[in-house]
């Protein structure tokens, strides 16, 4: 038997740690508030530092241990001037992987995740017929949801302190007829293994389930395809899946991308190489990018 539908589920809890005081994405979190509003001055170290409440050394320390860049090269790695240079050198990330020959669904960085699409009766249904296992759990982004299913990993938002409950609706508000069970040690592995590169590994994958309609499951597949520390844009997505003008469509596709970070709707820029929205907040679009930028750049 399956467990409660979404109409009688408890409030969902928060994560215990990602958030609190004095985390590093903590100080992350309110240097890059600082850094948004102000990186077209360039602010310098010792300011940002200062607005956030912490030393520069500490701010230096946090950043290095969080991003493995300096607090000056994460301001450089999410200007405007960073993603324009981006789409500069490689303007079409896209092209070059359809021209590279690459075969199968994609991955992040060459590895570490497959796919599959849901039977369409499934989303038809709104998720009838199917569990969902959802746990809380501390990342580099703050507080992360994961919703696993028996075909693999379905869900992942983020969350700041106290708007947990409002993102567990929105997620659980996509599949209103599939059952709830709140099993945050069933989703813990995963939630390791997505956060930690070191455990990204090709020969076990990570599996994700995309649950949507024919359209938005082609616009996420071919967000699987754009590597970190690359970018790509809506132009670019609606080209390549045969419907060059429908970057509207492709953009609400995009914003609907259920799992976040691991389908990278965070790489998807505007015209002109602009950030654009982020479902879970422009701030922590901003901290992905440049996290993958200390990872995995060049």
């Amino acid at each position: 038997m399956l467990g409660p539908a979404i109409d009688s589920l408890p409030e969902a809890v928060p994560a215990p740690s990602s958030e609190e005081p004095g985390s590093d994405y903590a100080i992350v979190r309110r240097a890059l508030e600082q850094i948004s509003r102000r990186y077209q001055d360039q602010p310098s170290v010792p300011d940002i530092a200062r607005s956030v409440g912490v030393t520069p050394v500490q701010l230096t320390r946090v950043f290095d241990r969080w991003a493995g860049l300096t607090p000056k090269q994460f301001l450089q790695a999410v200007t405007l001037d960073h993603t324009l240079r981006l789409l500069d050198e490689r303007a079409s990330v896209l092209d070059a992987t359809f021209e590279a020959g690459l075969s199968g669904p994609g991955r992040l960085h060459d590895l570490f995740v497959t796919h599959v699409a849901m039977p369409p009766g499934v989303y038809r249904e709104r998720g009838r017929g199917i569990e969902i296992r959802w746990g809380w759990h501390a990342s580099p982004f703050g507080n992360a949801l994961l919703m696993v299913t028996d075909y693999g990993l379905a869900g992942l938002a983020f969350a700041d302190p106290g708007e947990e409950q409002a993102a567990f609706d929105d997620m659980a508000g996509r599949w209103p007829n599939a059952a709830y069970r709140e099993a945050p040690e069933e989703t813990a592995a995963t939630a390791v293994r997505i956060f930690e590169p070191g455990a990204w590994t090709a020969d076990q994958p990570v599996r994700v389930v995309l649950i949507g309609s024919d359209f938005e499951v082609q616009v996420w597949e071919t967000l699987l395809k754009v590597k970190p520390g690359e970018a790509t844009t809506y132009t670019d997505v609606a080209r390549h899946i045969g419907r060059p003008r429908a970057m509207r469509a492709v953009g609400s596709a995009v914003g609907r991308n259920p799992i976040s970070f691991v389908v990278p709707c965070h790489r998807v820029l505007g015209k002109g190489g602009s950030l654009c929205g982020y479902h879970w907040g422009l701030t922590r679009k901003r901290a992905i990018l440049g996290w993958e930028a200390g990872r995995f750049a060049a």
